[in-house]
């Protein structure tokens, strides 16, 4: 199968023809619109090894991430990073691929901290190999960890080495009802004090929270922070990771912004009075700030949100232009991406400053010097 991928690698690469890597299909909605002939990798499956001494498993880029989740939670073990899978067949490529993390993200860690190695292919068809199976690499920098995120513009994915982690041994669900300003500052509190949290998330005035850990630690916490015990926790989370909540079903474009956990509620940010373009520093000073941004229509830019990762995620259901979501993730020193629906030629990703489109750039043609994979798929340039 490796030898049927390298071949239609060359010929494209001969022919100037794009790509469109493909696995199950499951992040289709994610990044910009696929272009060229779909390269099916989803038959390339199966897990290759996995040792639950070492907390290490490898598996073949087209296996669903359910086979893998199953294989894990026989041994008590987990994916730490708490994947969502979009899809009853999402694979490990395509969780690799997107580089989104689920709720546990800000408390254990995102993808890319996991990946110990890759197999791939590059524009030439040719195959290498970075990384391995051990958790320490001193070699230099993991270049493994480019392919987590980079929508398949770099490469084939053939096989991913991960690090695995034991199941907690119970888990806690706590909610309070609190406004957006008093959830954001008690995330941030409960952020700060030694808790065994692995999961927060406010929206409609209530704050729900997640502790992992032993019965005895997470009753010492409960006493602790006090908070409503909630029944539904793991229903809760795991809708929560597929976005199959009720805030997720509105029909307006949803747009995911990062920006630093203790940032007011986003309707009290002022912001750029011009579009945003792509900074050399993400820093805005106050000369270019302006308080009267929030028209009547963009003052519901705050009403239709999700907050995760203890302040740190907010989703955001609105029409507003790009330049305005985007304007104001930049003015609270983040970033705003199109996360599904609404106009891609605004650009999915937001805009990189020219020194780091560059080195993107080079990093691309490094790679794929042909530009046959999934062009277009991250930025417009390439």
């Amino acid at each position: 199968m490796i030898a049927s991928f390298i071949e239609k690698i060359q010929h494209a690469a001969a022919h100037q023809q794009p790509l469109a890597i493909r696995g199950s299909g499951s992040k289709d909605f994610y990044g910009g619109a696929s272009h060229g002939t779909t390269l099916d990798v989803s038959r390339h499956a199966g897990i290759i090894d996995y040792a639950p001494s070492e907390l290490v498993i490898t598996a073949r880029a087209g296996t669903p991430l359910k086979d893998i989740e199953q294989t894990l939670n026989a041994q008590n073990q987990m994916l730490a990073f708490e994947p969502p899978h979009f899809g009853e067949n999402a694979t490990l490529g395509g969780c690799i691929a997107s580089g989104l993390s689920g709720p546990r993200r800000p408390y254990s860690g995102a993808v890319r901290d996991f990946v110990l190695g890759v197999n791939m292919l590059d524009g030439r068809g040719q195959q290498l190999k970075f990384g391995g199976q051990v958790m320490k690499n001193v070699a230099g920098y993991d270049v493994s960890r480019l392919m987590t995120g980079s929508l398949g513009t770099l490469g084939v994915l053939l096989d991913v080495s991960l690090k695995v982690l034991p199941l907690p041994a119970a888990s806690l669900n706590l909610r309070f009802e609190l406004d957006e300003k008093n959830a954001i500052e008690h995330m941030n509190k409960l952020a700060g004090q030694s808790l065994p949290l692995a999961a927060s998330c406010w929206h409609g005035g209530l704050l729900t929270v997640r502790l992992e850990g032993t019965a005895r630690a997470l009753q010492t916490s409960h006493d602790k922070i006090g908070g409503e015990i909630v029944s539904d926790g793991i229903e809760f989370w795991q809708r929560l990771r597929e976005q199959q909540a009720i805030f997720f079903q509105s029909s307006l474009p949803l747009w995911r912004l990062s920006i630093p956990s203790t940032t007011a509620p986003l309707n009290t940010i002022s912001v750029r009075a011009e579009p945003v373009e792509a900074q050399e520093s993400t820093h805005i000073s106050t000369s270019s700030m302006r308080t009267d941004f929030l028209t009547k229509r963009d003052s519901s830019i705050a009403n239709s949100q999700l907050i995760e990762w203890g302040g740190a995620l907010r989703w955001l259901h609105s029409d507003a232009p790009a330049s305005e979501i985007r304007s104001l993730a930049a003015a609270a020193n983040g970033q705003a991406t199109l996360f599904r629906g609404g106009d891609k030629n605004v650009g999915v990703f937001h805009p990189l400053p020219p020194v780091l489109l560059a080195l993107q750039k080079r990093i691309k043609h490094t790679f794929d010097p042909h530009g046959i994979f999934n062009p277009q798929r991250m930025f417009t340039e390439f």
